[in-house]
């Protein structure tokens, strides 16, 4: 399955700047077909989950906004939905 420019970005950011241990990125782009934020081209919601030991004592709210602020472009750009589950690994 070739996976779109939104999806591999959000990969290549994941694997440079949070040292993941283990990393999902999932495209749920067409559960939302005919919806808000749906233009039909795709890449506009995505289910992200993150272990990361740069996770460690953040609190959740810390967690997305790093997240957040590492997908900036993607989120100011093309997509409309993020769901985040961030872990360090002993959690």
């Amino acid at each position: 399955m070739v996976m779109g420019p939104i999806y591999q970005s959000l990969v290549k950011k994941i694997e440079q700047n949070l040292s993941p241990v283990y990393y999902r990125v999932k495209d749920e782009s067409h559960k939302h077909e005919g919806h808000a934020g749906h233009d039909g081209h795709g890449e506009s919601h995505f289910r992200v989950e993150i272990v990361s030991p740069i996770f460690e004592n953040m609190s959740r709210i810390d967690r997305q906004r790093r997240v957040y602020s590492l997908f900036k472009e993607e989120l100011d750009s093309r997509i409309h939905a993020l769901s985040l589950k961030l872990k360090s690994p002993n959690e």
